[in-house]
């Protein structure tokens, strides 16, 4: 067939074109028949609309075999790279409390203090807005040093938005317990004439955002148990601090530290979350059983 005419072959013919009687063959592929000199037909080639699946599929797959080895998660590791990139929501965080100090203590912008809880007259946005007002710098530095380092825990299991929300849901819960368990006015001067009591600052976000860091933390994996040891024993101790100071100062202790929001924004971070995992168990228990396992497999 290689330089003969296909009329006279037994070779299977090119499905790309019919020759004519005394044509010449099409170009001999890899292989022959047996017991003839003819090449093999070549394989029909895939349509463009069939376009074989990317590599990167075969990549997912290997990295999410290999991380459920070492104990993290299986899920999908474009959706965890989806959330990874999200990273903004701590930033935000930080830019809204730089923004606010500069606008508040260096522009003398006037507008800024009607953002603080006001005891005695209080506005409803005041409760979310006294969290990114400071008295100070150093006040501010402080609380922003640990919106940082826990916001990023938070942030990397539930994202921007988990860790924005859980700010302003504990930063309000604490406002919340400070104008019911606080004063309504202070007396001030000689003469002890009535002002009302103000609270700013974030530092019951941050005492929430430490008691989620800690929770969200809180899996059967050894890394993860590891961690939990090492902040745990931190948030513990920032607790139980706190608690004491309150039972020796008071409410309000020396420089004005409200020990009542530490406590509260800590109680509702921790309070709901543990709330929404045991009922995310529950959930999870009363699932058929082909549901629970549809399920730890995605």
């Amino acid at each position: 067939c290689r330089g003969g005419a296909c009329a006279a072959s037994p070779c299977v013919r090119s499905p790309r074109a019919a020759p004519v009687d005394g044509a010449p063959c099409s170009p001999p592929s890899r292989g022959a028949h047996e017991g003839t000199g003819c090449p093999r037909a070549a394989a029909p080639r895939p349509r463009r609309d069939e376009a074989p699946p990317p590599p990167q599929r075969e990549a997912a797959a290997a990295a999410a075999s290999s991380g459920a080895l070492y104990g993290e998660s299986s899920g999908p590791p474009a959706r965890r790279g989806e959330r990874a990139q999200l990273g903004n929501g701590v930033f935000l965080l930080l830019l809204l409390n730089l923004a606010l100090f500069a606008a508040d203590k260096l522009a003398g912008v006037q507008a800024v203090q009607s953002l603080y809880l006001n005891h005695a007259a209080p506005k409803w946005w005041q409760f979310v807005t006294c969290s990114f007002c400071h008295a100070s710098w150093q006040h501010l530095s402080s609380n922003i040093f640990f919106v940082y380092v826990f916001g990023k825990l938070v942030e990397e299991e539930e994202g921007a938005f988990g860790v924005v929300f859980s700010y302003l849901v504990t930063g309000a819960g604490a406002s919340l317990a400070s104008f019911l368990l606080l004063p309504k006015t202070v007396a001030q001067g000689i003469l002890g004439a009535a002002a009302a009591t103000v609270s700013i600052g974030a530092s019951g976000a941050v005492f929430g955002l430490f008691a989620i860091g800690v929770l969200l933390k809180l899996q059967l994996r050894w890394r993860k148990l590891l961690e939990v040891l090492i902040l745990g024993q931190f948030v513990v101790e920032r607790v139980m601090s706190e608690a004491n100071a309150m039972a020796v100062a008071g409410k309000v202790g020396a420089g004005g530290i409200n020990h009542v929001a530490h406590l509260a924004g800590a109680l509702a971070g921790g309070a709901p979350h543990s709330a929404a995992q045991q009922g995310a168990a529950a959930r999870r228990v009363r699932a058929p059983p082909g549901r629970r396992e549809q399920g730890r497999g995605g």
